[in-house]
């Protein structure tokens, strides 16, 4: 049976809204990671047969196929292709997807996967509404004027926020245990900054070398005097992942691969799924998608070492841990998205990075990656470890 690998994995440090990255070109985010996968992995570029990159909203500097772009801007060989997708949130997951399915399939061999984003310079969503009023569109988004979809859906509104709030509302999650979660990510954030758990990892961009989102000043008091986003609702900034600008990017391999260009594989794809359900809860697709991609594999949670799923939103992931029954402790460990950031299409290749880094650090053997995303939907990938690469082995003390 065909066998996918992960044989490198790098990032740039998550930089904060107008911080460090956000004058960086998105194209030269990508090239970053890039030039720093290839020189890592110490592969011939021109070995590498296709480059799929996950990025929202396609406008401006991040318009285009952002992957050929990033590649080509990286100086890399031009017989190599690029390609660019788009699920949402799990755009760069989906990326690792694609690139696993192409080395499982046995067409291609050598396939890079990642994702790049810069929302200092393009705001979230506004490629499909604030762009859209130029040309006389709608300003609704894309549902907005469906005729199927009103039929469907109705008026109800489609946005995170109201998922977010449905979540909290329907699985009993109040404010103050959606700020001890947030606070919780900080403090493991810090901790693993603090522990060098990310050096390997991050490839330093210019002068930003750490992530910039983690804040040593926030408390649950500083927390409570926020007003929340919705008028009686319960989230808050500070329960929310934060508008951030980073990339990341992954090399996959088959085995014959590995064998002719002197690879060690680093982590087998053991499963690779992706589901949907209500687009207007819109965030609780994780749950479902993961009790699909457990039943799929024999496994069960408590096999899973470690787990990264996409801070979102604090209510999402405590729902999630709720009707998975996993162990807190092994969930996003060094803080997640409320602390180091969301940048949108890059986040699913960060996770996968910063999964594989440390299942190797702790010596673990499964790892879990979900997110949710736009539509109702949740990409899951099980990777299994298979060597331990040089540096800190230490297992983690306890968390906060």
């Amino acid at each position: 049976m065909a066998e996918a690998y992960i044989v490198e994995a790098v990032r740039t440090p998550v930089g904060r809204r107008r911080g460090g990255l956000s004058g960086a070109h998105p194209a030269d985010l990508g090239a970053h990671v890039l030039k720093a996968l290839v020189e890592r992995a110490g592969v011939d570029p021109a070995a590498v047969e296709d480059v799929v990159f996950g990025r929202l909203d396609a406008i401006g500097p991040q318009a285009g196929d952002i992957a050929r772009t990033s590649w080509l801007a990286a100086g890399l060989p031009e017989e190599v292709p690029g390609v660019t997708v788009d699920r949402q949130c799990g755009s760069s997951q989906q990326a690792v997807h694609f690139a696993a399915q192409a080395v499982l399939s046995g067409t291609q061999d050598l396939v890079v996967a990642g994702g790049v984003q810069n929302m200092s310079q393009i705001p979230i969503a506004f490629a499909s509404r604030q762009a859209a009023e130029p040309l006389g569109l709608t300003q609704g988004g894309p549902f907005a004027g469906s005729e199927g979809w009103r039929s469907r859906y109705g008026d109800l509104p489609v946005n995170q926020f109201h998922g977010a709030e449905t979540i909290a509302s329907q699985w009993a999650v109040s404010r103050r245990d959606q700020e001890e979660f947030a606070l919780r990510s900080h403090q493991r954030a810090l901790r693993a900054i603090d522990q060098g758990r990310f050096d390997r990892e991050i490839v330093a961009y210019g002068s930003v070398a750490v992530d910039e989102g983690p804040r040593r000043d926030t408390s649950l008091e500083k927390m409570a005097a926020l007003k929340p986003v919705v008028e009686g609702g319960t989230i808050t900034a500070a329960c929310s992942s934060q508008v951030s600008d980073g990339a990341a990017a992954l090399l996959l391999a088959s085995e014959r691969a590995a064998r002719l260009h002197g690879l060690t594989p680093r982590a087998r794809i053991h499963h690779l799924s992706v589901r949907g359900e209500d687009p207007i809860r819109m965030l609780s697709a994780p749950i479902p998608a993961t009790a699909h991609a457990l039943k799929k594999t024999g496994l069960t949670i408590d096999d899973i070492d470690l787990v990264e799923i996409n801070e979102a939103f604090a209510p999402v992931v405590l729902a999630w841990i709720e009707e998975t029954g996993a162990d807190p402790a092994r969930v996003n460990v060094n803080g997640g998205a409320i602390a180091l950031g969301h940048p949108l299409g890059a986040t699913g290749a960060r996770l996968m990075t910063t999964l594989l880094h440390e299942l190797e650090r702790t010596g673990g053997r499964f790892g879990l990656q979900t997110m949710c995303e736009g539509g109702g939907q949740a990409n899951v990938t099980i990777i299994e470890r298979l060597c331990v690469r040089p540096g800190p082995s230490a297992p983690p003390p306890p968390p906060p």
